[in-house]
């Protein structure tokens, strides 16, 4: 069954927004440079190599929209997506629902990608599509956790916090993006529910608030997100043993 007879059409929306304090001072975190080349072109070419992707639209600071177009103009990337920036808001959420509002008639599926996870294989992109294709209305890729986690009583940096419990290992999952959904279930939860201070920072996570069952798919170790010095160093551990592999 060809792409073209399928009546789904997929958009992957980008906040690219936020100024990324943790990495330090500097340019915002989607521009940094990873391999020679911007965090966030990296970010959009992951989402334009699955073949079900018919547009990606970046979510730029709210004054960099032209910045982020000429960047984007400057690079090479897949001819058969288009490519839409689109000025966004205060908080993650904002900008989301900025770039879901931009989006045009015939999009079935969105996903929403965190620029800083510019190594997501191509497979995992597609996975997620799948799952929200085959009907789930929310798609989460994940993976099980390598440490314990303990919950406590949050105090002063630095200082001993008190452990509140420990939660089984075996239930818990690290969450990544692209997170899938159904259109409309996206729209809805963007309308319907209300996050305070910084908003939300998963969007799973609202439609979770509506009732509305999220589902898991594997996620993949390439697709963590690049936040501290220490990730810069590990994703460009990753895109040269990719570069050396794939002979380019």
């Amino acid at each position: 069954m060809s792409d073209q007879s399928r009546p789904y059409r997929t958009a992957a929306v980008i906040p690219a927004a936020g100024r990324g304090v943790r990495l330090g001072p500097g340019a915002p975190k989607a521009l940094r440079a990873l391999g020679g080349t911007p965090m966030l072109i990296h970010a959009v070419r992951a989402m334009a190599a699955s073949r079900s992707v018919s547009l990606v639209v970046v979510v730029a600071p709210p004054d960099g929209a032209p910045e982020v177009k000429n960047l984007l103009d400057e690079h090479a990337l897949p001819e058969r997506t288009d490519y839409l920036v689109v000025p966004g808001g205060e908080t993650r959420q904002e900008s989301v629902r900025l770039g879901l509002e931009a989006l045009p008639e015939g999009i079935s599926t969105v996903l929403v990608h965190d620029a800083a996870r510019p190594l997501v294989p191509v497979d995992t992109v597609d996975t997620v599509i799948e799952a929200v294709r085959d009907g789930a209305p929310a798609v989460v890729p994940a993976l099980p956790l390598a440490d314990t986690v303990k919950e406590v009583e949050p105090g002063a940096p630095g200082e001993p916090e008190p452990v509140l419990g420990t939660p089984v290992r075996s239930r818990l999952r690290a969450v990544q993006t692209p997170q899938g959904f159904d259109r409309d279930t996206l729209v809805r939860a963007h309308e319907t529910v209300a996050v305070s201070g910084e908003g939300a920072t998963d969007d799973a996570g609202m439609v979770e608030r509506l009732g509305v069952p999220v589902v898991v798919v594997p996620g993949h170790e390439e697709a963590f997100k690049v936040t501290r010095p220490l990730d810069l160093v590990l994703a460009e551990a990753v895109l040269a043993r990719r570069r050396a592999n794939d002979g380019f």
